[in-house]
């Protein structure tokens, strides 16, 4: 093949399209625990974090409620993923040997939320959410009825492999994904590029400007303890109670069991089984959807 603009023109596109229908193809997970927000700036500030409100009798005036404010900012962060082809496979029309790895290139943009998202969530024991707690802990500070503060717990100690409760039923998701810039397929493949001068190479490459942040630790717990039928039940139970400030029920539903690999035989003996060991009614049977992360190894 000649070496000339428009021949390149024709690489790039068998590229692209390549990348394209790998992304589109690539079966994300983040969309089932995190909430997708746009972003206009170099951050977004999550005022809104924490706030809830209870509706009361109307008698006399409105009262207006006092609401703590929480200054949450998620900052956007640059990704990049680069790969090169040389200018003799070009010339030599081997350039077709590359498919695989602009197949992976798609694949591994579409994943990356996935890598961000569930990293976030594997570390929600010791990193902090809107209220300076760890996102996972025993003592997330909230506003009781009679206006003092209690402390509130959405984890579970123990020893092994951590697993996960979510209540995704409502539109606020337990963690964010932020996005500034999406993910943009771009090529160096202009015959003058110094890349192609120095190193005898056509560089394409992939970014963008993304960020994930943790959004309502009420709408997730993290345990560590064993996975069976009574630690399960417990962090049912917990999340169902949870209450907002002024005693606000928030109506959580945990309907979503999040488990790395190790645990998913376990996970599957809770909500797939008929019967407990024992031989008794399995009364957890179905009671969430169940999500494997190889992520979360």
């Amino acid at each position: 093949m000649d070496i000339n603009k428009e021949n390149l023109r024709a690489v790039t596109q068998g590229y692209t399209t390549v990348f394209n229908n790998a992304f589109s193809a690539a079966a994300a997970l983040y969309g089932r625990v995190a909430m997708e927000v746009p972003s206009n700036s170099a951050s977004n500030t999550y005022g809104w974090l924490g706030k809830t409100t209870r509706f009361r009798k109307w008698l006399g005036d409105r009262v207006v409620q006092n609401l703590k404010t929480h200054q949450y900012t998620i900052l956007n962060e640059k990704f990049e993923d680069t790969v090169a082809v040389g200018k003799d496979d070009i010339e030599d029309d081997t350039y077709g040997t590359y498919r695989p790895m602009f197949e992976m290139l798609g694949h591994d943009a579409a994943m990356h939320p996935d890598e961000l998202v569930f990293d976030l969530m594997k570390n929600g024991f010791d990193s902090t959410c809107y209220d300076g707690q760890y996102f996972f802990d025993t003592d997330h500070p909230v506003i009781g009825n009679d206006g003092q503060e209690v402390s509130v717990s959405n984890f579970q100690d123990g020893a092994g492999d951590a697993w996960f409760l979510l209540d995704v039923s409502k539109p606020i998701r337990p963690f964010i994904f932020q996005k500034r810039r999406d993910y943009n397929f771009v090529a160096k493949d202009n015959p003058e590029d110094d890349n192609v001068f120095w190193k005898d190479e056509f560089v394409y490459g992939v970014d963008a400007r993304v960020a994930a942040g943790y959004a309502l630790w009420q709408l997730a717990f993290g345990s560590k303890a064993a996975l069976d039928n009574t630690n399960y039940q417990a962090a049912r139970a917990a999340m169902m109670s949870v209450k907002g400030d002024n005693g606000k029920p928030l109506g959580v539903r945990p309907n979503l069991l999040v488990v790395p690999p190790s645990l998913e035989a376990a996970a599957k003996e809770i909500l797939e089984a008929e019967r407990k060991a024992n031989g008794a009614t399995n009364t957890e049977r179905n009671t969430a959807e169940l999500l494997v992360v190889p992520y979360l190894a």
